[in-house]
């Protein structure tokens, strides 16, 4: 079986930071294996006005409007996209280019808040991924995510979004090969299922291993039990049925474990992670037990706030 692939389409937004240059990296890597199943990926800068301010120090806020009208204020604009944005830009597609990725490269210079930016630049340009830092854009001290990364995770709900995690790349080696996959056997959990078996078979032997987690709520056991549904053969379906999905692409049965734990599924979703040392998490947006109102669940919101090493990619459900 051949999946189409989940992200033919990136938005990478980069602003020059340590983190967003890991990013750069995880997405030249994917790249260099995804090869011709990616379309593009478009390199993002927004600018949030920062760079004017030294102009305008001893400006009249009455009259600032009128300056950023002016000549003046655009010559400034396009001196700073020339001398400081172009340059990181240039850098970052050079970095997608010697790690491998093939795909073509687009450059693109926006203006306004960063998170609005890249929602508005993400959904007008039919992009199917959004591949960010974990930090960077302007990003809020004390907030594990930054202000601007969670809010794009939290609205870019059609998107799939990438959070690079803090892990460095060793060299050109690929850093996505130990791949953890919570599951629970809701539509929102297939969906990545299907992601990850895109992305794994692609990876052919740099995939290190798969891990399919299913984490049984103790507190919903006697509920499910009293339904006439034994939760631990529960999981084996679930199993069983994701289990194909990969046999069916192609992906080794030995490079797969299951994985059932009872309690908490946050906490026990991040001792695994703590304990098993992955690169890569892939969710689902909800979970079964999700509200239909929830734009993200809580457990794909904790794992990703809580695991600040390994990428966690957060899957759309369209």
């Amino acid at each position: 079986m051949q999946f189409a692939c989940p992200i033919p389409k990136i938005l990478l937004p980069v602003d020059g930071s340590d983190d967003a240059k890991r990013a750069v990296q995880f997405a030249g890597c994917l790249g260099s294996f995804m090869g011709k199943s990616l379309s593009g990926v478009t390199l993002l800068r927004v600018l949030t006005g920062g760079y004017i301010s030294r102009h305008m120090a001893n400006v009249d806020f009455r009259a600032a409007e009128l300056v950023k009208n002016s000549e003046v204020f655009k010559r400034v604009r396009e001196e700073h996209i020339k001398q400081d944005i172009m340059p990181l830009l240039d850098e970052a597609e050079k970095t997608l280019k010697d790690l491998g990725a093939t795909l073509p490269v687009e450059k693109l210079v926006t203006e306004g808040d960063a998170a609005n930016e890249i929602l508005r630049v993400a959904g007008e340009g039919s992009f199917s991924t959004i591949m960010m830092a974990r930090r960077g854009l302007a990003a809020a001290g004390g907030t594990p995510l930054g202000s601007v990364t969670s809010k794009v995770i939290y609205t870019a709900s059609r998107q799939t979004v990438y959070i690079v995690g803090h892990r460095p790349l060793e060299g050109k080696a690929c850093p996505i090969p130990r791949i953890l996959i919570p599951v629970d056997g809701s539509p929102y959990s297939v969906k990545g299922v299907e992601h990850a078996v895109c992305l794994s078979s692609n990876l052919k032997g740099a995939l290190g291993g798969i891990t399919l987690l299913r984490v049984i709520n103790v507190a919903l056991y006697m509920e499910r039990m009293k339904k006439g549904i034994d939760p631990e053969q529960e999981a084996q379906k679930i199993f069983d049925e994701a289990k194909k999905l990969f046999l069916d692409a192609g992906i080794q049965e030995n490079l797969i474990t299951t994985k059932i734990k009872m309690g908490n599924p946050i906490e026990e979703i991040i001792k695994d992670v703590e304990a098993e040392d992955y690169n890569f998490i892939i969710m689902g947006r909800k979970g079964r037990s999700a509200l239909k109102e929830m734009i993200l669940g809580g457990v794909s919101s904790t794992v990703l706030q809580r695991c600040s090493n390994p990428t966690v990619a957060i899957v759309s459900s369209e």
